[in-house]
C-alpha cells in the first residue's frame, strides 16, 4: 500500500513512528515535498516539489538474511526502476540509451557519472525502513559530486508513476532476498555496479581516507578494495567516490 502526503519532515520518520505503532509489513509513505530531508550520516537531503521521496517498512523475519544487506535489495530495485524509463521510451526519444547507469557502493545510482538518487536506512527493532530520494525533475549542485536528474536526461515522469513501478520492483526483490538468500541480489548489484579494478577512494566514518581498486562485495554485502600493496581491505562504512 501507498500512502501519499502534501507535505512532511522526513518520510522515513513517519514511517518509523508508524512502525513503532504496528505499521505492517510492505508499507509506503511518499510525500510531495520534504521539509527536513537527510541523508546518510545526517546530512541534509534537498527535497523540492517534483521529485521522489518514499520510504517503505520492512519487517524482518526469523530467517531473513542479515538486514545491512537490503541495501543491496533497494539499489538493484532502484536500478531496474530507473533503467525501465530510460529504455521505455517515456523519454520522448531523446535519451542515449548507451549512457551509464551505475550504483556505486554503499547507496548511490549513477546516471553518466552523477548521483542521481540516495537511499538511507534505519531500524528500529524487527523495522527497518528504506528510504529513497530520486532526482526526477531537479537535482541540487553539492560541492563534493557531480549531480543529475532524470529530466536533464530527457526522461519525463511523475513521481507516483515512478513509485508505482519501484514499489513492485522492490517487491520482487524483496522476495528473491527472503526465499534465495542474498547471492542472486549480490549478483545483481555487481553486475550494476562500476567494473572490477575501478579507482576509488573511501572516507571511513573516523575521517581516514583509504584509495584501492574496486575488487567486488563479500558474501555480506561490504565492499572490498585492493590497496596498492596488493592487500584485500573490506569496508562496512565509508562515503565513497570515484577517482
Amino acid at each position: 500500500m501507498i500512502r501519499t502526503v502534501a507535505e512532511t519532515g522526513s518520510t522515513n520518520a513517519d514511517l518509523l513512528e508508524l512502525a513503532r505503532g504496528g505499521a505492517e509489513d510492505g508499507l509506503w509513505l511518499r510525500a510531495i515535498r520534504q521539509t527536513a530531508g537527510r541523508g546518510r550520516l545526517g546530512r541534509e537531503w534537498s527535497s523540492p516539489e517534483g521529485n521522489l521521496y518514499a520510504s517503505t517498512l520492512v519487517r524482518l523475519r526469523p530467517n531473513d538474511p542479515p538486514a545491512a544487506s537490503l541495501a543491496l535489495v533497494a539499489a538493484v530495485a532502484l536500478q531496474e526502476t530507473v533503467s525501465t524509463f530510460l529504455v521505455a521510451g517515456i523519454c520522448q526519444g531523446t535519451t542515449d540509451a548507451s549512457e551509464t547507469l551505475v550504483l556505486k557502493w554503499p547507496n548511490d545510482l549513477l546516471l553518466a557519472d552523477a548521483k542521481l538518487s540516495g537511499i538511507l536506512l534505519e531500524r528500529a527493532d524487527n523495522a527497518v525502513i528504506v528510504g529513497y530520494g530520486v532526482n526526477i525533475a531537479h537535482h541540487p549542485d553539492l560541492p563534493d559530486r557531480a549531480t543529475t536528474d532524470l529530466a536533464a536526461h530527457g526522461v519525463v515522469v511523475e513521481p507516483a508513476m515512478f513509485l508505482e513501478i519501484l514499489a513492485d520492483s522492490f517487491a520482487r526483490w524483496i522476495g528473491r532476498w527472503r526465499t534465495e538468500g542474498i547471492a542472486p541480489v549480490r549478483e545483481r548489484w555487481v553486475d550494476c555496479a562500476h567494473p572490477a579494478g575501478t579507482a576509488l577512494t573511501a572516507r571511513l566514518p573516523d575521517g581516514s581516507g583509504i584509495d584501492g581498486l574496486f575488487v567486488g562485495l563479500d558474501t555480506d554485502g561490504a565492499l572490498i578494495l585492493r590497496l596498492a600493496s596488493g592487500e584485500r581491505r573490506v569496508i562496512h562504512a565509508a562515503d565513497v567516490f570515484l577517482l
